[in-house]
């Protein structure tokens, strides 16, 4: 790690950083605030790690990583301990980690890295998830899942959740504790998805009573629910539809008391004529309602998927994306956290999951495979120094 930046990790993360902060806006270059035009060059500001670009709008900036990804790699290690302010925990703490086959106990081995790896660069952690339907590795059948008793499944689902979030008490900023537990087609009436093991065992309980459990484990830590789709949408469902849905099914929890504290909005983006496609007003609308509620936004995992741009016109077209997305979901000063689902195209869940049909490998993320800044970290960059100032979370 560097010793000789302008402004410490620790000064900024740890209270009264955005004073600090005010100095270093003054000598980072700021692009006119506009739509897709902000993606050009940014090589004044490329020394200056995003993470503090984003301290100076009161904004925390950072990504998911993993062990298989740093322990091996001290090159994308170094660059993710220099830009990342906060730590998504993408892997080390789901179920094909902590227990990978239903008789296993539990390992906590690569969670204790990686959140040490974390602290050792003075980096807060978002750690995910508490409750998911996936995440669960080749060692758990359909059978094993949803051919539990309700007995089995709590005491499956509820003694893990207690032994992990006690286990890094006061050592995590956020837990994501309901993912994708939403749904605006398969779900009840307060709009919890029906078609997940949890709910089929245990009954729509399950997630207040991970949010409870939670809190009594670690009463310090901000508790998400974290959800996606809410930006362009795709055949099976409308992005009108998800967002009801999903302020129906806040609304439902904090009415019965449950303590979601903070709201986590995915933003895996699609680039397929999303110029056309992405209604600012309504997005707008929707980051309001939620900032009405009085919680905090997490932009959790963020990443273009690059699908419809071909050749020389991918990096442009990716970097159009970022650019005309955090133009409006940073205008909320509710957004408090923003977080890349990785920092290099070096590793990509797109790429092993969703490869183009064309071969060309994928380029979602700000750092190219060779761990170059490209066009789409010079959107994210521009966005970051032409937020609007906002009290930080932290």
């Amino acid at each position: 790690m560097s010793s000789d930046r302008m402004v410490t990790r620790r000064s900024m993360l740890v209270g009264g950083g955005l004073a600090a902060a005010g100095a270093l806006s003054g000598v980072l270059a700021t692009p006119a605030h506009g739509g897709a035009g902000r993606a050009g060059a940014a090589s004044a500001t490329a020394q200056v790690p995003l993470w503090q670009q984003a301290m100076s709008r009161g904004l925390v900036y950072g990504s998911s990583t993993t062990t298989w990804q740093i322990e091996p790699d001290p090159d994308y290690s170094q660059l993710f301990a220099n830009e990342a302010g906060i730590l998504f925990a993408e892997d080390d703490l789901l179920w094909w980690r902590l227990k990978p086959t239903p008789d296993s106990p539990l390992d906590f081995s690569h969670a204790d890295r990686i959140i040490a790896y974390a602290e050792n660069n003075n980096q807060h952690v978002c750690a995910a998830h508490l409750v998911w339907d996936e995440g669960f590795g080749e060692g758990w059948t359909d059978d094993d899942l949803w051919g539990m008793t309700e007995q089995q499944a709590r005491d499956t689902l509820f003694p893990t959740i207690q032994a992990e979030v006690s286990r890094y008490a006061g050592r995590i900023k956020s837990w994501v504790v309901g993912n994708e537990v939403t749904d605006p087609y398969d779900s009840d009436a307060n709009m919890l998805r029906t078609n997940v093991p949890w709910y089929a065992t245990i009954g729509p309980s399950y997630v207040a009573e991970a949010f409870h459990l939670a809190q009594a484990q670690d009463p310090n830590a901000l508790l998400l629910i974290n959800e996606f789709g809410f930006e362009t949408g795709a055949q099976s469902f409308l992005p009108i539809d998800r967002r009801a849905a999903y302020l129906q099914a806040i609304d439902y929890l904090l009415a019965q008391g449950v303590p979601v504290q903070g709201v986590g909005i995915q933003a895996h983006l699609e680039a397929n004529r999303f110029a056309s496609r992405f209604d600012p007003t309504a997005y707008r609308a929707f980051l309001a309602d939620v900032a009405a509620r009085g919680l905090p936004i997490f932009i959790t995992e963020m990443d273009v998927l690059d699908d419809g741009l071909r050749g020389s016109g991918i990096d442009p077209g990716v970097a159009d994306v970022y650019a005309r997305y955090l133009d409006v979901a940073l205008d909320e000063p509710a957004v408090k956290v923003v977080m890349n689902f990785g920092l290099s195209d070096r590793y990509t869940w797109l790429q092993e999951d969703r490869p183009r049909q064309d071969g060309t490998p994928r380029r979602p993320l700000p750092y190219d495979a060779n761990l170059q800044p490209k066009l789409a970290y010079n959107a994210v960059s521009n966005a970051l120094l032409n937020a609007p100032v906002r009290t930080p979370i932290w």
